[in-house]
This record gives C-alpha cells, sequence and structure tokens, in this order.
C-alpha cells in the first residue's frame, strides 16, 4: 500500500509538474475557451472510448450527478480557462507557485465541508513548501505590481480556489463509491460540454491547431496530463486524503524548474537551491511518521 501511494505520488508530479510547460505552447493563436475545450474533449473521448470497451463505464444515480458535475466544473473547466489566461499575464514558474498554495485550500476546504482536523504538521508542511517554491522563483516574484501583473495573480489564486473545490468534490465522490476513474470520464465529458456551451455563447471562433508544436502540447496535456495525471492524483486522494495528496502541488514548481534548465537554460543559485531544500524539507514533514512507540511490557 505505502509503495502504491508513493508510485502515484510520484507520477503525479512529474506529470503535473511538466505539463505547465506544454500549456505555455497553447497560448497564442487559439483561444484559450478553444485550448482548453481541445484538451477536455479529447480527452474525454478517449477516456469513455477505453473504459466503454473494458466495460468498466457505470453511469452513476441522479443522486450523484450534481457532484460529477461540480467536479467537471472545478477540475476540468473553471479552473483551466483561469490558469491559461493567467498564463497571458504572469509567468509559468510564479503560476505553479500560487497553485502550490493548494495544500492550505485543502486543508481550509476540507476542515469546513468535511469537519477535518487541520493538524500542525500539515501546516508547518504547505509553509516550508510555499516559502521553498517563493525562493525558487524569487526573481518571477519580486516585480513591479502593474495592472496585468495583479490580473494575473487574481486568476491564478481563483483557478487554485477551483482546484481545491474540485477535490472536496472529487473525495465526496470517492466516499460515495463512485471509482476516480468513472468520475474523472464523466467529469471530463460535462466539463467539455460546458465548454463549448461557452464557446456558442460568447462567439469565440473555432481556430483550427495551427502547427504540430500544439498538437504535440495537445496530445501530451489530453493523454499524459489529463487522463492518466488526473487519475493518479485523484486516487491518491482517495488513498491518502485531499490535504496530503495536494502537497504533490508543492512539488511541481521544482520538476518545472529543473525542466526550465534543461529547455531554457535557467541557471542555480543560492535562493534556487535553498528553496529546494525547504520544498524537500516540507515533504519529509509531512510524509514522516517516525518510529512507532513500543508497548510497556505486560
Amino acid at each position: 500500500m505505502a509503495m502504491q501511494n508513493a508510485l502515484l505520488f510520484l507520477s503525479t508530479v512529474l506529470i503535473w509538474g511538466s505539463t505547465w510547460l506544454a500549456i505555455t505552447w497553447q497560448v497564442g493563436p487559439v483561444p484559450v475557451l478553444v485550448s482548453v475545450f481541445y484538451r477536455f474533449a479529447s480527452a474525454a473521448v478517449i477516456l469513455l472510448v477505453v473504459l466503454a470497451a473494458l466495460r468498466r463505464l457505470p453511469l452513476p444515480g441522479w443522486r450523484h450527478q450534481p457532484f460529477l458535475l461540480a467536479q467537471a466544473l472545478c477540475l476540468f473547466s473553471c479552473n483551466f480557462l483561469c490558469f491559461y489566461n493567467a498564463a497571458g499575464y504572469l509567468p509559468s514558474g510564479l503560476i505553479s507557485v500560487i497553485f502550490s498554495l493548494a495544500t492550505l485550500y485543502n486543508a481550509v476546504n476540507a476542515r469546513l465541508f468535511f469537519g477535518d482536523r487541520i493538524s500542525p504538521r500539515t501546516v508547518l508542511a504547505a509553509l516550508l513548501g510555499v516559502c521553498g517554491v517563493l525562493l525558487l522563483f524569487g526573481q518571477d516574484i519580486f516585480i513591479r505590481f502593474e495592472a496585468d501583473t495583479l490580473k494575473g495573480l487574481g486568476l491564478a489564486a481563483l483557478g487554485t480556489l477551483f482546484f481545491s473545490l474540485g477535490n472536496m468534490a472529487s473525495h465526496r465522490n470517492s466516499a460515495a463509491g463512485i471509482a476516480p476513474l468513472t468520475a474523472n470520464a464523466w467529469g471530463m465529458a460535462y466539463g467539455a460540454v460546458v465548454l463549448l456551451a461557452l464557446i456558442g455563447l460568447t462567439g469565440t471562433p473555432m481556430v483550427a491547431p495551427p502547427d504540430a508544436g500544439y498538437l504535440a502540447a495537445l496530445l501530451y496535456l489530453s493523454v499524459i496530463g489529463s487522463v492518466v495525471g488526473f487519475t493518479t492524483y485523484l486516487m491518491l486522494v482517495s488513498r491518502i486524503g485531499s490535504s496530503r495528496a495536494a502537497y504533490t502541488t508543492v512539488l511541481f514548481p521544482v520538476v518545472a524548474l529543473s525542466l526550465s534548465t534543461l529547455f531554457e537554460g535557467y541557471r542555480w543559485g543560492m535562493p534556487a537551491l535553498a528553496g529546494l531544500g525547504l520544498t524537500l524539507l516540507g515533504n519529509v514533514v509531512i510524509f514522516w511518521r517516525g518510529p512507532l512507540p513500543r508497548r510497556p511490557a505486560a
């Protein structure tokens, strides 16, 4: 069980940590609303077809539908509309820093919706992680606060809130016996329908993918980032809880920074190294349980 949880955790960190770079490749000639629709429509088709072929696609009862719709709105449409739009105002590293606050969002929302206790360990780990990623991306954070910067910060914070609320809906659906794959399949389908409706209502033009780079990013975000990434993450939520699972978001910037080092020539300095150390320390704090106390001899 512990090994499976560790593999799910590592897979989620590596997959979602790399999607920030792919998202930047989709921001441009194609409207954000259309790009997000392409991503989740294709992901929904893939997941629905695979599960239907395996005969593992039950339709949850009507009493579950409002919560599946909530999961769709928060995880597969509204949050990514915020993040894609924020990418037009802020560097992707700064957006990932704001997204790492999902650990705190989840702890507070789990308290509000489910009565979960906010442990000192969770608070300490979150603070260490957030301080670490602030140091990692300090050069992006200490910038002039212009109107566009404030818009980007607001959009990224709102997207993180939607993500956390989607975690709460997913937690409820898992507790009700709906498998993460099933919830994802229907949630992505509902999300794609909502996005298509918004495209029609707003009169947004359906711009075709402009080049091979855009298509490659779309394929990666749809299959790996959405189908595989959301499945591993929501399985982790059902196994270890939303507060601990959300700590994966604190490690995403570490992966993003590593990719930036390889592909964008990012140079490590002392603040970045200190930030990496704090982030890893926070990871140790939240998962370390220490030796079990011995029972006194009879």
